[in-house]
């Protein structure tokens, strides 16, 4: 088992530092749990919810309103469901060592695109040049 690594409150991974080193690992690592967390929090709060709601309602209209509000966050919970499974993703490349670079290039994806986006597995051109060709390729 790894030691812990220090990270003081403000740390804010920088180009000057070597890339990838212990301390922007260990920066993913606990933002990436930290969204995990607060994304199964959230789960949690929709089971409750959908329990509490789930009583036989007369009036037609508030009957299809009350439907439609759970499919709806039913849909948000499947695409949370789908983000979570990336995020443990991120986190075994963090694991593995490949945590940062693109899967397509092998070249370092940017610190600023791996903050604003921590599952990120490509470079922002390749992710450009993949849409573009995915597109391409679903007008078929």
């Amino acid at each position: 088992m790894k030691p812990e690594v220090f990270l003081p409150d403000d740390y804010r991974p920088a180009e000057d530092e070597p890339f990838m080193n212990d301390r922007q690992l260990e920066y993913f690592r606990r933002k990436l749990i930290n969204w995990k967390n607060e994304l199964l929090e959230q789960s949690a709060e929709t089971i409750d919810n959908l329990q509490d709601s789930a009583r036989n309602v007369p009036d037609i209209a508030d009957r299809a309103s009350e439907e439609t509000d759970r499919a709806l966050e039913l849909r948000t919970r499947d695409r949370q469901r789908k983000l979570v499974a990336k995020i443990d993703a991120a986190l075994r490349r963090i694991e593995n060592g490949e945590y940062g670079y693109c899967e397509m290039t092998g070249e370092p994806i940017s610190l600023k695109r791996l903050d604003a986006r921590p599952i990120a597995t490509m470079t922002l051109e390749a992710q450009e040049k993949h849409e573009r060709r995915e597109k391409v390729h679903r007008d078929d």
